[in-house]
């Protein structure tokens, strides 16, 4: 229970080496035969329970669930969901613009603003909690383990919030922070007037079309628990999400997380140069609610999230817009292995398999 930097944190630069020989071609460009390969193998070797997309071009060029059959007793369908962790935290962030977009928030309103007993809430922005650059830390760890497994009262975490302080001066440096986000969901809130599940599918799932895509608070339906490996799969206790609205409480299909990354990318949620103002400067690893993945030559932008027994991530690569969304409810190979080896494939190098531990 005490997995400190990982619950809800993802550290997104990652620079992956690739061996130059080339798999053949498929017919959409993806090498779906070895992808097909991949996944097999993680499944028939118990390696991990979860669901790939990619999308090329704006459309579903390849899409694959794995492993659920290795569940005992579970009931599933192509609707079921994983929980998405961090990646709210992009859902968070673009509602945040969408405010900024329609002039409602400012990147430069206070955190005083809204809560002014929070700590150094005179000196943080908006900017500096959509950044990282706050100096607030992570609630959801307390006294070294992780105390959110049962649900908590909002203003126990906020009490949690204040206790833990600040670790640096607003726009020192960057510094993962899941405090920062728990607040700025609170001042989405006041600003759109409406709990966080209705504004996500105000805003987010209805325009998009997006049917398998809900906040806790709108108590999804067809959702995978989360599951460890000891001989077979058997179901953990992972943290209660209603602590965590807006943090990390999203639950979706990779097929709607990409569709999302799409929309994003092609201005139909935001304008251009609003979705620039979220954007990670090159090299830099964190922008404003996306993160910069680098995987040999080529560049993505997304997010990643981790609890404990559940992990996805969504990227986007402009360049070719190429989108890759992967989520696990149960994993045996590490989400970086995992990744590093799908990235490999869709570009054609060919890739050694990750090994299952």
């Amino acid at each position: 229970m005490k997995r400190l930097a990982a619950l809800l944190l993802f550290l997104p630069a990652f620079a992956l080496a690739h061996a130059a020989q080339p798999a053949p071609v498929s017919p959409h460009g993806v090498h779906e035969e070895r992808l097909d390969d991949f996944l097999r193998q993680v499944e028939d070797d118990n390696g991990g329970i979860g669901s790939l997309s990619v999308f090329k071009g704006g459309r579903e060029v390849y899409g694959r669930s794995f492993g659920q059959k290795n569940l005992p007793g579970v009931v599933h369908d192509q609707n079921s969901k994983y929980q998405i962790a961090s990646v709210t935290k992009m859902v968070t962030a673009i509602l945040a613009f969408k405010l900024i977009e329609d002039g409602r928030l400012s990147l430069n309103d206070r955190l005083s603003d809204f809560y002014p007993d929070m700590p150094s809430s005179r000196k943080i922005t908006i900017g500096n909690l959509l950044a990282h650059s706050s100096g607030l830390g992570n609630f959801a760890i307390r006294n070294g383990s992780v105390w959110v497994v049962d649900e908590v009262s909002q203003e126990e975490i906020l009490e949690e919030i204040r206790r833990q302080g600040v670790a640096f001066a607003p726009g020192e440096r960057v510094a993962y922070s899941n405090s920062a986000y728990f607040l700025l969901r609170m001042i989405l809130e006041q600003k759109y007037g409406r709990p966080y599940h209705e504004i996500v599918a105000r805003e987010i799932a209805e325009p998009l079309g997006l049917g398998n895509f809900a906040s806790a608070g709108a108590h999804p339906a067809n959702t995978f628990r989360s599951y460890a490996f000891a001989g077979q799969w058997r179901e953990i206790k992972d943290i209660a999400y209603s602590n965590v609205i807006g943090v990390g409480d999203i639950a979706s299909t990779t097929a709607d997380l990409n569709v999302l990354i799409t929309g994003l990318f092609e201005y139909r949620i935001l304008r251009r140069e609003t979705l620039e103002q979220m954007m990670p400067a090159v090299g830099s690893g964190w922008g404003k609610g996306l993160a910069e993945f680098t995987y040999g030559k080529h560049r993505f932008l997304g997010h990643g999230g981790d609890v404990l027994g559940s992990h996805s991530r969504v990227i986007y690569n402009p360049a070719d817009e190429v989108a890759i969304a992967y989520s696990t409810n149960g994993e045996r190979i590490a989400t970086n292995a995992f990744l590093e080896a799908v990235v490999g494939i869709v570009y054609g190098d060919d890739v050694a398999f990750p090994e299952i531990k």
